[in-house]
Parts: structure tokens; C-alpha cells; sequence
């Protein structure tokens, strides 16, 4: 197989952006960032939806072949509750979404925007109509979380992405693990935002969940690339250790997503694509990767997954953690 260019990965469907405000059933200022999966042979999304007012809660929206004819849940299927979680004082955004397989009920983990930050909060789901809150699971600043779909040694896994702004002003992707999916710990930084004038410089984030796939865990992230006339939120591949997800092995250099149509580059928050969801279309080997388009649309774009392995395959192989630090220093 031809490796593919980084810009040919992802091809954009026709139809976007797919999803707007004006197919919502209630009013709303805008629509994005929605967590994805298959639910009774539908594409289900849990999309974020700001009021306005400026918050945002969660609703579903489904459909047959994931790209035309949603239904929308016409209320909020998810919403803040701040009497009961106070950490949801100022809505609840940015969901990921995984089955798990041993618990039989789907994971949603999202961000809850409380009195002292954003940090990671936890729901679970048999039917995306009644939802079983385990609430906060880190402490603020903390976005961008996601489980992997099972176990590993008999503990949970998450990425997630805590601002520690102040180690050199830079933002890391972590791992932790959890025995309960209530107490987390054994943290470590995954994978490093790079230095000086790269696209993933100073600050990255995980998107979707990570994706099992024969060659290792599928990860895909964005990385924020800081200009005079504001942000750029552009597109990267990783792949983990099946096994052993601490063990990076590939990463991409180049960038394989970013904004470039006008619904993409013009809107609430400019120059943004950011998934939060993808789902595997196991008879064609696609992928549809779900991204809000500059904070205001929803967007699908589709990609091959052989086309992506043998891309990130093709990647050079990611230096262990010892190694990282001295080739910083030579500007990496």
C-alpha cells in the first residue's frame, strides 16, 4: 500500500458542516464537540450544546448511515445539575464516550466547568436516556479525558490532559489508572507537547477515544499552535502498546487534520477542528471522525483504517521517556 499524505488521511464529507444550531428542536447559539458511538445500529452523538447564555449541556442526536436525517432528542439529554454536582456550576461540555465491555454500559466522560476550573467528570449509561453519575474524578484544571475500553492488569485506564501551565508554560497528555474508576493515581505524562515553532508546541490535548486496533491503540490529538492573530487547533496520530498503553511507538510529526474550510476557520472560536468522537464501520474499514468546526458546527470527516495504520506505522518511532529531554534540548 502507498503511504499517504498527511493532508489525504481525512477526506470531509460533502454535506458539511452536518449539524448546525438551526437543526436543533429548541434554541440554541451553537453546536460541536460531540462524542460519538453505535447504538442499535445507529450513529448516536452527544453533542455539546451552549445556550445563550454561554452554557452547555448535552444532547443526543442519531442517525442511520452517520452523516444525514438526525434525529434530536427535542430536550437536553444530559444536563447540569449543580444542586446535586456542584462542580457542573457552569455546564457540562466536551463528552467521550466508550462501551465497556466488562461493565456492559457505556462510559461518558466529560468536562465540567465548576466555581475553581474545568476538570473530568464521569457518567455511565445502559440507554442514553438514564445516565448513573459518578461525578468528579480530577481535581481542576483538567480536560480532554477519555477510558480505554478495557482493562489492563486489572485497572481502567484514561488519558487525560491537566494544565500544568507552569512547568515551562507547557501542556501534557497523562495516563492515569484507576481499580473502581472512582480513585485514579500511578500518573504519568504520556505524551509531551514539543517545543519552539512546531504545531503541537507548548499544548496538546487527547480528541476521540483511543481506537484498539491489531497494531496498537489508534490515538488521536490536537495540538495548539499559538500565532499573532490568535489560535490554530490542527490534528496529529499517536499509537500505544496494545498491552502496554504507558509505551508510546509512534507519533506523528506533520500535522493530518486541520481547518481550512470557511466553516471551520470562521465561527465563535476561529481556526478550530476538535473531535471528541469516531466510530469504525467494520464492512468498509472506515472510520468517521465526528469534530466541532471553530466552536459554532459539526463536521464528519472519513478516513481508512489500514490508510492510518500504515501512515502512523510509517512515523518514526517515538523516543522512550529518558530520551525526550535531551532531544528537546537540541530542539527536536
Amino acid at each position: 500500500m502507498a503511504r499517504k499524505t498527511p493532508e489525504s488521511i481525512f477526506r470531509r464529507c460533502e454535506e458539511n458542516p452536518i449539524l448546525t444550531a438551526r437543526n436543533w428542536p429548541y434554541p440554541a447559539n451553537t453546536v460541536f464537540n460531540a462524542g460519538a458511538t453505535r447504538v442499535n445500529g445507529e450513529v448516536l452523538l452527544l453533542v455539546r450544546v451552549e445556550d445563550h447564555r454561554g452554557i452547555s449541556h448535552l444532547t443526543a442526536a442519531r442517525s442511520r448511515d452517520g452523516i444525514h436525517d438526525w434525529a434530536v432528542d427535542p430536550s437536553p439529554t444530559l444536563a447540569p445539575d449543580p444542586i446535586h454536582y456542584p462542580e457542573e456550576l457552569y455546564g457540562i461540555e466536551d463528552p467521550r464516550i466508550v462501551w465497556l465491555e466488562e461493565a456492559k454500559e457505556w462510559a461518558v466522560t466529560y468536562t465540567a466547568y465548576s466555581h475553581g476550573g474545568p476538570l473530568i467528570a464521569l457518567a455511565c449509561t445502559k440507554d442514553f436516556k438514564n445516565f448513573r453519575r459518578i461525578g468528579s474524578i480530577m481535581p481542576p484544571e483538567d480536560k480532554d479525558a477519555a477510558l480505554f475500553t478495557r482493562k489492563f492488569k486489572g485497572r481502567w485506564a484514561m488519558i487525560h490532559r491537566p494544565s500544568t501551565a507552569f512547568f515551562h508554560g507547557r501542556v501534557h497528555i497523562w495516563l492515569s489508572f484507576s481499580p473502581d474508576l472512582r480513585h485514579w493515581g500511578d500518573h504519568s505524562i504520556l505524551i509531551r507537547s514539543r517545543e519552539g515553532g512546531w504545531w503541537d508546541a507548548n499544548k496538546i490535548g487527547l480528541s476521540p477515544p483511543p481506537l484498539e486496533t491489531r497494531k496498537g491503540w489508534l490515538v488521536l490529538y490536537h495540538g495548539v499552535r499559538q500565532t499573532p492573530s490568535g489560535s490554530i487547533y490542527r490534528l496529529g496520530l499517536a499509537l500505544l502498546d496494545i498491552d502496554d498503553p504507558r509505551r508510546v511507538l509512534r507519533r506523528s510529526d506533520e500535522w493530518v487534520f486541520a481547518p481550512t474550510e470557511s466553516y471551520e476557520r470562521i465561527g465563535d472560536v476561529s481556526d478550530v477542528v476538535f473531535p471528541c468522537g469516531w466510530v469504525m464501520d467494520s464492512p468498509s474499514n472506515r472510520i468517521l471522525m465526528y469534530y466541532g468546526a471553530a466552536d459554532t458546527s459539526i463536521g464528519v470527516a472519513v478516513a481508512d483504517l489500514d490508510e492510518m495504520l500504515d501512515f502512523v506505522l510509517n512515523c518514526c518511532p517515538e523516543p522512550p521517556p529518558e530520551k525526550l529531554k535531551e532531544l528537546e534540548v537540541r530542539g527536536r
